[in-house]
């Protein structure tokens, strides 16, 4: 007697597959709606419109490969590094040694699957954690970049290389924009459609049960960090051709946008989830998001708390949505319904409002502002 299969009984579980789709792009329609209200002539602008595609485009190569990474229970803190070096050795070989730019532009990839290489073997041949090996080798490759350029900023280049970083390949998308879609489909192909992708899934899911199935774990995680390294190297390409120049401290928040991206595209951190299309959706948002508080006249470094409280809710989101605690009730319902988490929802409650009330103190008795200096 065969069983009967029945299909998903509410809502929640029909939407399941999706929610790393929906999560992101949800957040992209309330943006729209809000600029539409609030400054609809300035953010709705063509112009306004590509320049968000050309900041997500330069995050595309790098957010497809990331979440390779980060499904293999990974994390890459030195794309940042890698791109800028990569740069740097391609600006000095077109500047100097008059290479032509689509061969200083592979020797740069090459550099950057290199840097991605060596990544990959401290983490698995000398077991260090991704999280220290890859900060400690994001110092590395940041002081070599420093070492070579020596403070100089290397600037305008040929125009074959501004074409690459913001030129139009067609009527409506820039040329950055067509690469980071291409890389795009080619980490859905390698996620839906190889070994390679059904092999990251298995490893991020169990590692152990995937070593004992035959599954060369530690080749895998490199061919992850090989592919990340190459991306970064793509983006610091794009960002050389966007800028028309570079330098030793360029892309120092790359890691932190890509790392948000992917995460807001609901792949896992905790490994064994992954969606292509998710992190597509999660670097449009955050470039829209930024671009947001830029049209609205936000100060720059608010735009890093925003980063960081989306990040923040779209973790929490998933968790709530995906996991279920032993009792039953879902992720942060369950602070309101258990005396034990309870006392910590209380705790928090009880030091914002103690800071709130510091702060209203020491406005009632602040005194008139006095001139420093």
């Amino acid at each position: 007697m065969q069983e009967q299969i029945t299909a998903p009984s509410s809502i929640g579980q029909k939407l399941q597959p999706y929610v790393s789709f929906i999560g992101p792009m949800a957040m992209i329609v309330a943006i729209l709606l809000f600029m539409a209200v609030v400054e609809p002539a300035r953010y709705f602008r063509v112009s306004n419109l590509n320049q968000i595609l050309l900041d997500a485009a330069l995050y595309m190569p790098m957010a497809m490969a990331m979440t390779f990474v980060i499904t293999q229970r990974g994390i890459d803190l030195s794309i940042g590094s890698v791109a800028a070096l990569s740069a740097i050795v391609m600006a000095f070989l077109i500047k100097q040694y008059a290479f032509p730019v689509p061969v200083a532009a592979l020797i740069a990839l090459g550099l950057g699957a290199l840097m991605g290489l060596i990544n990959g073997l401290v983490i698995t041949r000398l077991k260090v954690p991704d999280l220290i090996g890859t900060l400690a080798m994001d110092l590395v490759y940041r002081g070599i970049a420093l070492v070579l350029a020596k403070g100089l900023v290397l600037a305008r280049f040929p125009e074959l290389l501004t074409e690459i970083g913001r030129g139009q390949s067609f009527m409506f998308l820039p040329t950055p924009v067509v690469i980071g879609l291409i890389t795009m489909l080619l980490g859905y192909f390698l996620l839906t459609s190889t070994h390679f992708g059904r092999y990251t899934i298995a490893i991020g899911s169990n590692p152990e049960a995937s070593d004992m199935t035959g599954i060369a774990v530690d080749r895998h995680r490199v061919y992850a960090y090989v592919l990340m390294g190459t991306m970064a190297a793509l983006a610091g390409i794009l960002l050389t051709g966007k800028l028309n120049a570079i330098q030793a401290t360029s892309a120092p928040y790359f890691n932190l946008h890509v790392i948000a991206a992917v995460v807001v595209g609901g792949t896992s951190l905790f490994g064994g989830r992954a969606s292509i299309v998710g992190s597509l959706a999660g670097v449009l948002l955050l470039s829209m998001m930024i671009n947001a508080l830029v049209t609205l006249r936000i100060e720059f470094f608010w735009q890093s708390v925003a980063s960081g409280v989306v990040i923040i809710f779209s973790v929490a989101l998933y968790t709530w949505l995906q996991k279920k605690d032993r009792d039953g009730v879902a992720g942060m319902a369950s602070l309101f319904k258990y005396p034990k988490k309870s006392k910590t929802f209380r705790l928090f409650a009880i030091i914002v409002a103690s800071l709130f009330l510091l702060t209203i103190v020491g406005i009632l008795f602040s005194g008139d502002i006095k001139p420093s200096g």
